[in-house]
């Protein structure tokens, strides 16, 4: 089973934030922030979306910087994902 995400959404896979901090301090699990470094599991197919043609511009594989509090988190076969319109993600790390 897997997750196809419709029109023009895209499923990001969150990149592991850092343990420590540059000068050594161990951060908890608390105290760590919401990664926006993701990579894309799955694209949407694209298409007409609210009366506009939207073209894909990602990939699977592909590593983005998302919008902080855009999307959906979904938690699926134990793996945490996060859902988001092409349109929220900032921008595509080489």
């Amino acid at each position: 089973m897997n997750i196809k995400p419709l029109a023009d959404r895209v499923v990001l896979k969150p990149v592991e934030a850092e343990e420590t901090t540059k000068s050594g301090i161990i951060l908890t699990a608390a105290a760590k922030e919401k990664p926006q470094i993701a990579e894309v599991v799955a694209v949407g197919p694209g298409g007409v979306v609210d009366g506009k043609e939207v073209k894909m511009e990602l990939a699977v594989g592909d590593k983005v910087i998302a919008s902080k509090y855009a999307g959906t988190e979904v938690k699926f076969d134990g793996v945490e994902y996060t859902i988001i319109r092409q349109g929220d993600i900032l921008a595509k790390i080489d």
